[in-house]
């Protein structure tokens, strides 16, 4: 269990889809990771800095001045960041147990996802009858 108060291994969303454009471009610019992160979520060009930045500070990231602009370039690999991502999974809900999280997901597999009844509405006037 990651004990309080110490730095998450696992970077937010946002940190997250910006090391996901650097690992698919392999080295870039704000602009060139903006690029990419445009296809799904038009951001702005000093967000995209900022976290960046963030991400540099973490060590997440390390970048080097380039002209004008700095290249930022990935430090954190894809594996590295999925092993610290199933490591903090397994703390934090299965008490550090790796055979407690393969039996329940073995147990999940096992178990068709069973679709939810639709409400009827005298069930739904049932309910705000309940409630008051």
């Amino acid at each position: 269990m990651r004990k309080s108060g110490a730095p998450r291994e696992i970077p937010p969303p946002l940190e997250l889809e910006c090391l996901k454009a650097l690992w698919k471009i392999g080295d870039g610019t704000v602009k060139d990771v903006r690029q990419v992160l445009i296809e799904h979520r038009n951001l702005a060009y000093t967000t995209v800095m900022t976290v960046l930045d963030r991400l540099v500070r973490r060590g997440s990231v390390e970048r080097q001045k380039c002209g004008r602009s700095f290249v930022y370039t990935p430090r954190l690999g894809r594996e590295e960041l999925r092993r610290l991502a199933v490591k903090e999974l397994v703390d934090s809900f299965f008490d550090g147990s790796t055979e407690e999280l393969i039996a329940y997901l073995r147990g999940a597999a096992a178990q068709p996802e069973t679709p939810r009844k639709k409400r009827t509405s005298e069930e739904d006037e049932g309910l705000d009858t309940a409630l008051l």
